[in-house]
């Protein structure tokens, strides 16, 4: 018979047995025809049942007939327990459910390679710093000399490829209609060549559109964003929109699977670098990073070698061109900056640099966790197996292999994992976009491609068989070991069984304390991030962002101010170049009488107009704001850092100062003394701030934000109207995005508090499991020994004495692994040091919440099986025993 029949039989008992039924039949009646006696043709044939199943084992695959009754009986022992079961599946499914989510935050934002040709043979261009502070960081945005000067260095051995952070803009297909925002990501015309992608519809960007400054502007749209707002619309090709200054033409859609090279952001529109007209002479307008895309056969290191040698070049020609030398390190570590090549695999994204560790330490707590949940169901199995001992003897005793008997319990286990990775995975697609949904603020949500396959697949059955292993070996191997004579005559070594279930309650305890401790580091630095002053007033304040269609002069703008400050709800309104805390930066060099300060370029500073201090709320120690007889340049208003750096803290009043500004030093007269405010974002320590006027009547200004201060609690009412009213005054004046102030506040805050709610889940989640897992064991050491019990209550021990025995071995296993927790929660704080703010693992508060906590939810689970023990009837259990 062919092993495939063999197979198939499994699943055909019933139509195999009425088979073989027929054929002994069959067999017996030929017997009687030839006149054998009856009685002696049965006695000839042997034992009917024994017959059958030699017959039977020779037409089925044995071990997979053994493997389906083990599944069968494995069923009917999850029902018969199913209360039992149902916990074990829950907790695991959650945690394995933890485990798929992590898994698919991770491998869309870090690991899933670009959809592009030879993603393998691309890097990035990083360079170290020295910050504000005179602390190392690095850096990946460079300017538009220094990326042709690096070009030409390596045309013959990689290609090097301009591409900008995606960016948030606003455009219009019509005149006078309403601005649309798109994310826009500005490329060398190279690239999509060089990704080797093919157009979806029309052309790609070609090298040709990417060579005269400014020409024939074309862009090409994403598959996503063609889909959205033109429902693939094949006759999107050769229309044109407006953006800033410039018409577009678009030329064609990009492929379905590219939607840019920064994971967590979904590109809707790809133009060329040559749109860019102002920043392309800029040697210091660094706005892309520069991609490096090795061809055949070149190697990295030499790639690397020669455009470090091309960059020192250009740093050291660069630097002579400073208005003065800065102190010698600085001017040392900028000549001799040394460039790094960084795959790029899966691409490169700041969300990628905010989140790496958070998702790291996201993986280590699932880790954690599914490690307590596998440790509760060992546990709870461990027990069942003991429970099951006399059952387990029995099989041996009749021939059962020690294997088989391993078998039952790992195909058992193999059941719960299954269900309860069928519930996880449910979990996992619930869980992972609702993750994304809380990374960034809704006016700027990360997007995050979540498919479902076979990379989740795969992982999903790794995890499965590492679960089964991990929970499953140790009550597989106890009940192997069964011995028939000990455990047929009632056992006669309880105390070894609830040893290893003690050690696995350790471990529980352990990781808990770990997960906890992590909750509190990650808790209190969000707590401590999102209660520090800002230095001005966030509620009711709306930020207007604001283009126009060429560059216009303050006076303008200032009509627009006055136009906007007249609707109804608003109670005051001013300009600045952009939004305190929206990111945005202007830093500049400092001189005070012709002698420039080392290290002044840490120095902020902020265009505003008359009256912003007012609406922003931001104290004035001394001296005035700007008013309408003021001009730029010429005064300029300081935060008490300023004073602090470069005054020794003395009032600043009447002191002036110089600036680098477009090659200019303008100097100003400080006539204004204010409090120190929030500028880039609320980690940093504030830096010395200057305000200066928001005054350009030559060139003008294309773009600004308005900030508006109503008098409704949620400013967001007053939006549509503030819309028409500045359509109404200056017509080319368009909103580009409106955003609170409280939301640019609270978007710093963003990984802390998902930090902070994640790690409160899982702490919650691992603390009930710990409990539960306390609960099962001592709950089991009463029933092992309630005839132990029993005695002594006879002989008059107490109940305090009782209590005491039932609990001293979870009580020592809890005290370890409490230590065991703590030590490395300690020790986790330098990896977690740049997650956390102005919180220590060694502050006595992180110490002693952890242990309370555990301690707490060991006296609940101890109390029912203390009181069952204590209410032990001697009589009732030494008769029964």
């Amino acid at each position: 018979m062919s092993n495939w029949s063999r197979i198939v039989n499994i699943f055909r008992r019933n139509r195999l047995d009425r088979e073989i039924d027929e054929e002994m039949q069959s067999h017996f009646d030929e017997a009687l025809e030839s006149g054998r006696d009856p009685v002696e043709a049965r006695k000839a044939f042997g034992s009917p049942l024994l017959q059958r199943e030699r017959t039977r084992d020779v037409r089925l695959a044995a071990r997979l007939d053994s493997l389906r009754a083990d599944v069968i009986f494995g069923f009917r022992q999850l029902r018969k327990n199913s209360s039992a079961s149902l916990a074990a599946i829950l907790s695991l499914a959650l945690a394995m459910g933890a485990g798929m989510a992590a898994f698919r935050l991770i491998d869309a934002l870090l690991l899933r390679p670009l959809p592009v040709a030879h993603a393998d043979r691309l890097y990035f261009l990083t360079f170290p710093y020295l910050d504000a502070a005179g602390q190392t960081a690095t850096a990946d945005s460079f300017d538009y000399p220094q990326f042709r000067a690096l070009r030409k260095a390596v045309k013959d051995d990689a290609e090097l490829i301009a591409i900008t952070h995606p960016s948030r803009n606003a455009l219009h297909y019509a005149n006078g209609e309403e601005g649309e925002k798109f994310w826009r990501q500005t490329v060398s015309g190279s690239m999509f060549s060089a990704f080797g992608l093919k157009p979806a519809l029309g052309r790609l960007l070609l090298p040709s559109d990417d060579v005269k400054p400014g020409a024939n502007p074309v862009a090409v749209l994403s598959y996503d964003y063609w889909t959205r707002r033109f429902g693939r619309d094949a006759r999107v090709i050769g229309r044109k929109f407006t953006m800033g200054t410039a018409v577009y033409q678009i030329v064609g859609v990009a492929p379905e699977a590219f939607t840019g090279t920064e994971p967590g952001t979904v590109t809707d529109i790809f133009d060329t670098t040559m749109t860019n007209a102002q920043a392309l002479e800029n040697p210091h307008w660094h706005w892309f990073r520069i991609w490096v895309q090795l061809k055949p056969g070149r190697s990295a290191q030499l790639v690397r070698e020669k455009l470090q040698s091309a960059d020192h070049a250009y740093r050291v020609e660069d630097a002579k061109s400073w208005p003065d030398k800065p102190a010698q390190r600085r001017y040392e570590a900028y000549v001799d900056t040394r460039l790094s090549l960084e795959p790029a695999t899966a691409g490169v994204s700041n969300l990628q640099t905010q989140y790496r560790t958070s998702l790291a330490v996201l993986g280590i707590v699932v880790l954690l966790v599914v490690l307590i949940a596998c440790a509760n169901i060992a546990n709870l199995m461990t027990a069942q197996a003991t429970a099951r001992a006399r059952e387990m003897a029995l099989r041996v005793s009749i021939g059962a292999g020690r294997w088989r008997l391993a078998q039952l319990v790992i195909l058992e286990s193999a059941l719960i994992a299954a269900a309860a990775g069928a519930l996880g995975a449910l979990f996992a697609w619930w869980s992972a976009p609702f993750v994304v949904s809380r990374i960034n603020p809704p006016d700027n949500p990360a997007r995050l491609m979540l498919p479902f396959d076979w990379r989740l697949l795969a992982f999903s059955l790794v995890l499965l068989v590492t679960v089964t292993a991990l929970f499953s070996i140790v009550p597989a191997l106890r009940i192997s070991s069964v011995k028939p004579m000990s455990a047929l005559r009632g056992g006669d070594e309880p105390h070894s069984k609830r040893r290893l279930m003690n050690w696995l309650i350790a471990a529980q305890v352990a990781f808990c304390i770990l997960v906890i401790f992590v909750t509190g580091l990650f808790v209190t630095t969000f707590d401590r991030l999102a209660h520090q002053s800002t230095g001005f007033d966030a509620d009711r304040l709306l930020t207007v962002e604001t283009v126009t269609d060429r560059n216009k002069p303050s006076k303008h703008w200032e009509e627009v101010r006055q136009r906007l400050a007249t609707v109804h709800g608003v109670e005051s309104v001013a300009i600045c170049g952009w939004a305190l805390l929206t990111g945005n930066g202007w830093s500049s060099q400092i001189a005070m009488n012709g002698q420039w300060q080392q290290g002044s370029d840490e120095t902020y500073f902020l265009s505003v107009s008359p009256g912003w201090l007012r609406t922003m709320k931001i104290p004035l120690i001394a001296g005035r704001d700007f008013n309408t007889h003021d001009a730029d340049p010429g005064v300029a208003i300081v935060n008490e850092a300023f004073a602090r750096r470069f005054f020794n803290g003395q009032n600043p009043l009447g002191r002036r100062f110089e600036t680098v500004v477009n090659d200019k030093h303008p100097d100003y007269q400080i006539v204004g003394y204010v409090r120190d405010a929030r500028y880039l974002n609320m980690r940093e320590s504030i830096r010395p701030t200057a305000y200066v006027l928001f005054d350009d009547r030559q060139a003008g200004v294309d773009w600004a934000t308005f900030v508006v201060r109503t008098t409704r609690a949620n400013p967001m009412d007053v939006a549509q109207a503030l819309r028409r009213e500045m359509k109404q005054a200056r017509p080319e004046f368009n909103v580009v995005n409106f955003r609170t102030q409280k939301e640019l506040v609270e978007q710093h805050t963003v990984r802390e508090r998902l930090l902070a709610m994640l790690s409160l889940f899982f702490a919650v989640v691992a603390l009930v499991l710990a409990a539960v897992g306390m609960y099962g064991v001592l709950n089991y050491s009463v029933l092992q020994r309630r005839r132990e019990i029993g005695i002594r209550m006879a002989l008059g021990s107490r109940a305090s004495g009782i209590a005491r025995r039932v609990t001293s071995e979870v009580v020592s296993m809890l005290a370890l692994g409490a230590v065991v927790g703590l030590a490395a929660g300690i020790a986790s704080q330098r990896y977690l040091a740049s997650l956390l703010y102005q919180v220590k693992a060694t502050d006595l508060g992180m110490l002693v919440l952890p242990a309370v906590i555990i301690i707490a939810a060991a006296l609940l689970a101890a109390i029912p099986p203390v009181i069952y023990a204590v209410r032990i009837d001697p009589a009732v259990t030494l008769r029964v025993e």
